[in-house]
């Protein structure tokens, strides 16, 4: 939360330097509503759509692919299923591309332990990430 002093510096130096904030639109307009002259100090409001469930897997594939991982048919649909259900359930909490690397690392975690079990493995089973390799929770 903004003080006064932090107030303060904003309005002194305010040609000096660019302050960015980025959260939810209803959590953003509840903080700017907190101090009168809040809303002035920030005079442009951007509000970015969501990604649709084509972008989602898209920056799915991408990260994987930075890492060196491929997904499996399987393990696709069974993201577009659990991103369906997060739309649905939460659809103004939805983190999107956050929400995306996340449940990518998690699989690449799973994968690793996965993995543990083979004495021998080729190069190719240690770059697929498979349906069981992601898991959703809360």
């Amino acid at each position: 939360m903004l003080n006064k002093t932090m107030v303060k510096l904003m309005e002194d130096y305010r040609d000096e330097f660019i302050l960015i904030l980025a959260g939810y639109s209803n959590e953003m307009d509840s903080f700017l509503q907190t101090n009168p002259g809040l809303r002035s100090r920030f005079p442009f409001q951007i509000n970015f759509p969501n990604y649709t469930m084509d972008q989602l897997l898209d920056i799915l594939k991408m990260m994987a692919k930075e890492r060196d991982y491929r997904l499996t048919n399987r393990a696709l649909l069974k993201v577009e299923q659990q991103i369906e259900i997060c739309l649905r359930n939460e659809p103004f909490t939805f983190s999107n591309a956050r929400y995306i690397r996340n449940i990518l690392e998690r699989a690449i975690r799973q994968q690793a332990m996965r993995m543990m079990q083979y004495v021998h493995y080729s190069e190719d089973q240690l770059t697929i990430l498979r349906a069981d390799d992601f898991t959703f929770h809360k």
